[in-house]
């Protein structure tokens, strides 16, 4: 009989033990949560989270320029007595912060078409190095796009092609630029802020 309230007494001291582990394991203290990530901080665009700048510069400055909008700040202004728009691109290249200015004196918002008269001007901000075209006969943009920003009264999202028959000669100095296949995409601003 002994033998039999043991055979019967096993199972039940297994269960118990197994009753008592689970309830251990259980009560085992949880892992600390892990913190959730702050989210990034939003950053905003200067381009109309719309801009792109790419192209290749050859001579005192040589670059392969591929910015996205994240690494592009544009900015733009009405040329001198309404007569056009003003757009700056720039963005870092070797370190060093490189702006490249587009004015199309002939560019009203909403126009489309090819071959609007550009004078170019290219600086390495911080240098005093500048190149720029001599008159409006060196470079011509074609503008493909040019809409209107949602929520940015005269401000309009303009997408292009540069192209430049010369090169860019330095002022106050004797190095030059070519600019080769440029394409952009940015703000022009028709009303001055």
């Amino acid at each position: 009989m002994h033998l039999i309230d043991q055979k019967f007494c096993f199972p039940r001291q297994l269960t118990t033990l197994l009753v008592a582990t689970t309830a251990l394991v259980a009560c085992k203290e949880a892992p600390p949560a892990v913190p959730a990530e702050a989210p990034l901080p939003e950053i905003e665009s200067s381009c109309g989270d719309v801009g792109v700048l790419q192209g290749m510069l050859a001579g005192a400055i040589n670059a392969t320029l591929d910015w996205p909008d994240s690494a592009l700040l544009c900015e733009s202004m009405p040329r001198p007595d309404g007569e056009g728009v003003r757009m700056r691109l720039s963005g870092e290249v070797a370190g060093e912060r490189l702006a490249i200015i587009i004015a199309m004196p002939d560019l009203d918002a909403g126009d489309t078409g090819p071959e609007f008269d550009s004078n170019v001007t290219i600086s390495v901000e911080g240098s005093g190095r500048f190149f720029s075209t001599p008159n409006l006969d060196t470079c011509w943009t074609t503008v493909a796009t040019n809409e209107a920003l949602e929520g940015s009264a005269g401000t309009h999202n303009v997408i292009g092609s540069l192209t430049c028959v010369g090169p860019l000669g330095e002022i106050n100095g004797d190095g030059f630029v070519d600019i080769r296949n440029l394409k952009f995409s940015s703000i022009a601003k028709w009303t001055a802020e």
